[in-house]
């Protein structure tokens, strides 16, 4: 029998939109908000803004951290690696581990920005927005995000996770998993019913699932957000291993499912394309031992 409720168990604002929230929390302990991690990083952030030496009671005042609370955060954080002493004691500014961590984002956003590039052509393209997805669990997780130049977007984020069963990357891994594996998933999610197109029925997504295999493509038409039709195809390495999915998204009143379809062509040449990129991040990896 199928599970459903109307109860969403997603949130689509994505985690970028944590730190506002934890900057608005309820103070905890020593009156800082946010709790400890978020304190570290002002801390941290606050030394690398200056670009100067400061002692702990500057820091304690650009920061806004009392300074028993700053003692404590600086002799922690400098144990760490990740702040640094210099003459006389003051605080000169981030430490080593704290570079090479900066670097490594830096190096992320280098090896992502082709990815961006690419995905920006076909939206331009297609005139709609681009989506970048990955498997991660029971959902899919964007790891890349286009808009379109349309007005009333749909506000999503790199990072925002949604539902395999009711969304067409999602239903494109279910259609590549083993098929014992996919009914094993599917016999214990709880499939939400989000709108009135919404399969809920495991057997029903079973079928979808071997079809969407058969025909390379996947198409979610306002089963997800009412309104809203999208079309996903995969992206797959040198191996043919699928390791993500791009699909275009579209308010239905401007894109339908048949126009979406004329946008085939396009979308394979530019999973080829993205699957080229993550077959050389994959080759230039140093093998496990």
């Amino acid at each position: 029998m199928a599970k459903t409720t109307r109860t969403p168990l997603f949130d689509v604002g994505g985690p970028l939109r944590q730190r506002t929230a934890l900057q608005g929390s309820d103070t905890r302990g020593d009156g800082v908000p946010g709790g400890s991690t978020l304190r570290a990083f002002v801390v941290l952030e606050t030394a690398a803004r200056m670009r100067r030496a400061l002692s702990v009671s500057e820091l304690s005042a650009l920061a806004d951290v009392p300074k028993p609370t700053m003692h404590r955060l600086v002799r922690q954080l400098e144990g760490d690696g990740l702040l640094q002493r210099g003459v006389g004691g003051r605080l000169r500014g981030p430490g080593p581990r704290l570079v090479d961590f900066a670097l490594d984002v830096l190096r992320y956003w280098a090896e992502t920005a082709p990815r961006q590039a690419v995905l920006q052509a076909l939206s331009a393209s297609v005139g709609e927005t681009c989506n970048l997805g990955v498997m991660d669990g029971n959902a899919v997780v964007y790891i890349e995000r286009v808009e379109s130049k349309w007005p009333f977007g749909l506000k999503f984020e790199p990072g925002s996770r949604v539902p395999l069963h009711c969304t067409s990357m999602g239903k494109l891994f279910l259609s590549e998993m083993p098929p014992g594996k996919r009914h094993e998933l599917l016999q214990v999610s709880t499939l939400h019913r989000y709108t009135e197109n919404t399969i809920c029925d495991a057997d029903a997504l079973e079928r979808e699932a071997t079809e969407i295999k058969k025909r390379g493509y996947s198409i979610d038409d306002q089963e997800f957000l009412a309104g809203v039709v999208c079309l996903a195809v995969p992206v797959r390495d040198s191996d043919g291993t699928l390791c993500a999915a791009l699909a275009i998204s579209a308010p239905a009143a401007r894109l339908s499912i048949g126009k979406a379809l004329q946008q085939l062509p396009f979308m394979m040449l530019t999973a080829d394309k993205l699957g080229e990129q993550f077959s050389r991040k994959h080759l230039a990896e140093p093998a496990e031992e």
